[in-house]
């Protein structure tokens, strides 16, 4: 979920057994470089670097999508933006270049993978790379480009769906996970709606080697959430969260709120994947102002389990349960 996290998120649960994870669509290179020496300096550990892997395009004409979103600049009394937000950047020679100086231990790609020139680059830097499948197709294809583990991310999952071959596939993540782990041979990591102990154990009982949270997270202090999104997050359940493709063009799972109440979740109008945000700037940035997230994108996974407890506790009790369910089978 990129914007939610950087460098304290990470050194946390690296500090607590895990594995620190730093999104890096949203950042520049020189804002990566820096995280990354930032946690460096806190603790050795294992650290995974995220990328999208879409192609950005030229802007389309967004004049439709403006002219649906008329109302609501009408409504908060503003007009759109000529300085929109950053748009998510796809990984490209720069952010191999990035891989080479950092060398973290893992790299993984969210819509697919880089092409084999950029993919080469991050394998001869010594990462482990790990591909993210929405589908049982997916993940042989990751696999057979050399992927060293695959994420099994289901129709649960907070943040973008990172589906690239079949498009959007509603599977819910225990019905994907085993087809998966029988359809390939590198290591599963299962993803989606995972938040606590029996989520982690019902994982690794399905052929899991490790899972991936990251909902559960947005409640301690370590996280980067606002608190229009945590006040949210106190009492969301699974039935607050919607497929949306109104903040960034791409289907992705979030808290529903006045944009989705009042388009429904899905627009046809809104431009695809990453331009829809450029014209939801200028109400997103006035509502957060006003401490409100009407217009923000309120990422959640379905499960929506998000305690209110420091990172490294909560990496802790999560690797535990993990811990007892494997310790039947090395005994």
């Amino acid at each position: 979920m990129a914007g939610f996290a950087d460098s304290a998120l990470a050194i946390a649960a690296i500090k607590s057994g895990g594995i620190g994870s730093l999104a890096c669509a949203m950042l520049t290179p020189d804002q990566i470089a820096a995280e990354v020496a930032a946690i460096r300096v806190a603790y050795s550990g294992p650290l995974n670097l995220n990328f999208f892997c879409h192609t950005l395009g030229e802007a389309p004409d967004d004049t439709r999508w403006r002219a649906t979103l008329a109302p609501f600049y009408a409504l908060e009394g503003i007009t759109p933006s000529t300085n929109p937000l950053p748009l998510r950047r796809p990984f490209d020679a720069t952010m191999a270049q990035v891989v080479e100086a950092t060398r973290p231990t893992i790299v993984s790609f969210h819509f697919g993978l880089p092409d084999d020139g950029l993919l080469g680059q991050v394998k001869a830097s010594g990462a482990l790379i790990f591909g993210n499948a929405t589908s049982v197709a997916e993940a042989r294809a990751l696999a057979d480009r050399g992927c060293d583990a695959i994420i099994a991310q289901g129709f649960e999952a907070g943040g973008h769906a990172g589906y690239f071959l079949q498009g959007h596939q509603p599977i819910g993540l225990f019905a994907l996970l085993p087809q998966i782990v029988d359809a390939v041979t590198v290591p599963v990591i299962a993803a989606g709606g995972i938040g606590d102990a029996r989520g982690v154990r019902a994982a690794l009982a399905l052929g899991a080697g490790a899972v991936q949270i990251g909902t559960a997270y947005l409640r301690t202090p370590e996280a980067r959430t606002s608190m229009a999104h945590r006040k949210r997050l106190e009492t969301a359940s699974a039935d607050d969260s919607v497929i949306t493709n109104l903040f960034s063009g791409g289907l992705a799972r979030g808290l529903c709120n006045r944009l989705t109440n009042g388009l429904g979740p899905v627009s046809k109008d809104a431009p695809g994947f990453p331009h829809a945000s450029a014209a939801i700037s200028a109400l997103r940035q006035h509502a957060e102002a006003d401490g409100r997230a009407d217009y923000s994108p309120l990422w959640t996974g379905q499960g929506a389990h998000a305690p209110l407890c420091s990172a490294a506790d909560l990496t802790q009790t999560l690797g535990a349960a993990a811990l007892a369910t494997k310790e039947p089978d090395d005994a």
